[in-house]
């Protein structure tokens, strides 16, 4: 196919395989973004050299500091690049990337430019290593990089004006409130108005109606329809409210965990006050969630325990409403509500199927042994969560015996 792909009449950056069987496609499933049976193979990426002119710093909603290389224009696969990704100061380390350096830049899947190497005998006379900030080139807070980790993050939260805009393009973008009419643009530009502080503000823009039709750019008609977009976005998803809020390591996949376990927004909130002691149980149910490890589990609780991140869940749900979350129609299933662990080696399907069955029919899924636990389906060699199970009394079921119960057997 490689070899043809210059004889096409159209473009393409690869090929994808899958499989062809319904059947073979509806047992294997999906994961939130794309299949399980399915693999895209990219051909390499074309290459170019130019000049990496200035590093620039930018800041994300989570207060990520990510370094950005300011290319002189060059074209790469057809398309003009002026800007590449450099990841983090280690990656820049490693490959000793310096102002003014000769570079090599590829189109990482066609799509995404980065710096492959630097070219050393092009690097000119003088040059030095580039020294990471270890403070917030916006709000000039202190940056700190936390031991393990590769990112270093400004401590300035809220009062760093680059993370209030991010998380607030972040809260309307398509898989959160998604609310048409306010871009990254109009964001930035009521940002620096002072009228658009935080998401509860925007639901506060119908009150400046007037003022915003005599701006440059809006007018009577685009006004009226971003107000009606504001509006109907006053009753919204619980997973998609928790994706909203822009927590670190909170995807679409994690939010809709958390909606489906807790429930409803009292719920989870209640939960998650109550999980800061981290000896609790509330910090044990939620570390228990299948999916949401201590990692997940300690960054939820931190966003807990900022009091100005409740101060702003407050007030935005002065203006909103979270809907309870909707189990699915499970038609009667017998381990509707139940939660499940699984332990030991399953023969008749693998424990990703088995996971995804069990959820399927209403049955919420625990990595370890609770109190709480209804059912622990032993396969062969199941070790200390039997044990835990049979010391607890609670119902423990061999693999036919699950089978049996979901009407698999």
């Amino acid at each position: 196919i490689e070899k043809q792909r210059a004889s096409l009449d159209y473009d393409i950056d690869g090929v994808v395989y899958k499989a062809d069987s319904l059947a073979l496609q509806a047992r294997l499933g999906f994961r939130t973004r794309s299949p399980r049976w399915a693999i895209a193979h990219k051909f390499p990426a074309e290459k170019a050299t130019t000049v990496l002119e200035a590093i620039d710093i930018q800041v994300g909603r989570t207060g990520a500091l990510t370094p950005v290389a300011r290319l002189k224009p060059v074209t790469v696969g057809g398309v003009v690049v002026e800007n590449a990704t450099l990841h983090n100061e280690d990656e820049i380390a490693r490959k000793d990337i310096r102002e003014g350096d000769s570079v090599i830049i590829q189109r990482a899947g066609d799509v995404i430019p980065q710096v492959v190497a630097v070219v050393p005998e092009k690097r000119p006379r003088g040059s030095k290593p580039f020294a990471f900030p270890d403070r917030c080139p916006v709000c000039n807070s202190h940056a700190v990089r936390e031991e393990g980790m590769v990112v270093r993050r400004c401590t300035g939260g809220l009062i760093c004006a680059a993370q209030a805009v991010e998380r607030l393009k972040h809260f309307v973008s398509r898989n959160a409130f998604d609310i048409d009419g306010l871009g990254d643009k109009r964001i930035e530009e009521l940002w620096q108005e002072g009228w658009l502080k935080t998401p509860a503000d925007i639901f506060r823009l119908r009150n400046r109606e007037a003022d915003l039709e005599e701006r440059e750019g809006w007018g009577k008609q685009s006004v009226a329809k971003l107000t009606r977009a504001i509006e109907a976005r006053r009753r919204i998803a619980l997973e998609r409210f928790i994706y909203a809020l822009g927590i670190p390591q909170v995807g679409e996949a994690t939010a809709r965990l958390l909606a489906k376990n807790y429930g409803s927004l009292a719920a989870w909130r209640e939960a998650m006050t109550a999980a800061q002691e981290p000896e609790g149980a509330a910090y044990r149910e939620l570390d228990n969630i299948e999916g949401i490890g201590p990692s997940v589990a300690a960054d939820i609780v931190a966003f807990f325990g900022e009091g100005h991140n409740i101060e702003v869940l407050d007030d935005l749900t002065r203006e909103v409403s979270a809907q309870d979350f909707v189990q699915p129609q499970t038609g009667g299933s017998p381990i509707a509500g139940k939660t499940v662990v699984f332990t030991g080696e399953l023969t008749a399907m693998t424990r990703s199927e088995a996971k995804a069955r069990a959820e399927s029919l209403g049955a919420k899924v625990a990595s370890s042994v609770s109190k709480k636990t209804d059912y622990v389906i032993l396969g062969a060699d199941a070790g200390s969560k039997a044990t835990k199970a049979k010391e607890l009394g609670l119902t423990t079921l061999s693999e036919e015996e699950w089978l049996k119960l979901i009407g698999a057997a």
